[in-house]
């Protein structure tokens, strides 16, 4: 029979019955739990009191803080086996190396996995479930290492092909094959966002900078992450300049709006002709800029409706941006007044009515404009200035006009109604008219 891990451990505690080695190795692996426990709560504490002036370097080590117990745990045992088997048995040591090992690199990827898709700190289904696959499927290959079988399982995947066009292709190099690609672009997604958290804290650059350095960054580094996990799986590279002809290809007739799109959104980004926050209108769209992509851009109206918009959009059509250059922004509202008001008077009431609104700016201050002359009255224009758009314009006008209304109750200024004066110019009526008496006219009437 085979030895194994699990076959010697089952041996030793047969044997323990007249030897005490065993409780020995359960001694040191209470020790090394305990220590390793200790080590980390003392580094993770010491990482937490540490101040932003070091925040690289707490940024790299707290995202290892989930796994330094079974990592410091896992190197003190690895450090005592060899020392304990010169003149014990160290068979259970050697079998809790790849149980806690395993449980590391759980912990590892599923901080690595939290760290990618859910950044915001609540995690999906999707997401728990993959979870719990890599978990049951670490948990059985440690299982069939313990118990042996590992090797089996290995020859048997080696000896067993499948056709890929005019090759033969073993099914443990497919499974190689899978596990370095998902490996490598894990680590890559995984510095993609490291390299983006650090990024978005930098304000000494252009918020429009920071997104499209973030978003080459993560795109450069999973190209190297397959290239890389092709090479290692010994693909030949040179085959991927057919792909690269026929996307070209590709992008050339069926793509293209595809690649102005994001083509644009590079533009858009380098330039800084529009950034997160602005207050823009773009065609029938009106509203705050809350995500800049390298396809879209998403655009959020006063009412809370968000707009996807692609980004060749943004290139090829005029934007408005009320927030460019300057966030001050002029609104105004037109009133009507009779002939017989003092205009003077009402552009005064107007003026303070307007400044007494919190969200009018009280530099520059509000103006009144005389428009024109009406039929019905002489029209008036009241302009003022805000310096938060991105509260929105429909609100402050309201509040301007209710304004201007009490200050016109207040001084019993009158708002002219339109009035129209009909006269009938046919001849034969006015004759009829004549000749009917005053009188039956007002009776008839």
């Amino acid at each position: 029979m085979k030895n194994t891990l699990l076959s010697e451990f089952v041996a030793d505690i047969w044997s323990d019955l007249h030897d005490a080695s065993l409780l020995w190795q359960l001694a040191a692996l209470a020790l090394c739990f305990a220590i390793g426990w200790g080590v980390s709560r003392l580094l993770h504490g010491r990482l937490k009191g540490r101040g932003d002036g070091r925040r690289a370097v707490r940024l790299g080590l707290e995202g290892f803080a989930r796994i330094l117990w079974p990592l410091v745990t896992l190197a003190l045992i690895a450090g005592v086996t060899p020392l304990f088997a010169q003149w014990r048995h160290a068979n259970l040591l050697r079998l809790a190396i790849p149980l806690v090992g395993s449980f590391a690199v759980i912990r590892l990827v599923f901080h690595v996995l939290r760290r990618v898709f859910a950044r915001g700190g609540e995690a999906g289904a999707l997401l728990l479930l993959a979870e719990r696959i890599f978990a049951a499927l670490v948990w059985v290959g440690v299982a069939l290492y313990v118990t042996g079988l590992w090797p089996e399982l290995a020859r048997y995947l080696d000896h067993n092909t499948l056709p890929i066009g005019r090759h033969q292709v073993s099914l443990l190099v497919i499974l190689q094959a899978g596990a370095s690609v998902a490996v490598t672009l894990m680590l890559a997604l995984w510095a993609g966002t490291l390299l983006e958290e650090r990024l978005m804290r930098m304000d000494s650059l252009h918020s429009s900078l920071r997104v499209v350095m973030a978003r080459a960054g993560r795109a450069l580094l999973i190209l190297v992450a397959v290239l890389l996990s092709l090479s290692l799986v010994g693909i030949d590279l040179t085959v991927l300049s057919v792909f690269g002809g026929a996307l070209g290809v590709g992008l050339g007739l069926g793509l293209q709006k595809l690649a102005s799109s994001y083509v644009s959104g590079f533009v858009i980004l380098l330039e800084r002709s529009l950034a997160i926050g602005d207050i823009v209108t773009i065609d029938k769209y009106s509203g705050q800029v809350t995500r800049i992509n390298t396809r879209y851009t998403i655009v959020r109206s006063p009412d809370g409706t968000e707009t996807v918009i692609p980004n060749d959009l943004l290139v090829s059509s005029p934007v408005q941006n009320y927030s460019l250059t300057d966030r001050t922004l002029r609104l105004a509202t037109r009133i009507t007044v009779s002939y017989e008001t003092d205009i003077e008077a009402v552009i005064t009431v107007l003026e303070r009515a307007a400044a007494s609104v919190a969200r009018v700016a009280a530099s520059p201050a509000p103006s009144v404009l005389l428009v024109k002359f009406e039929p019905d009255g002489i029209e008036l224009e009241t302009g003022f200035w805000i310096d938060d758009p991105e509260n929105g314009r429909g609100n402050v006008l309201s509040e301007v006009n209710r304004a201007i209304w009490k200050a016109f109750k207040a001084h019993g200024i009158q708002v002219p109604y339109p009035q129209r004066e009909i006269r009938l110019v046919d001849g034969r009526a006015n004759l009829q008219n004549e000749a009917v008496p005053l009188s039956e006219r007002t009776s008839s009437d």
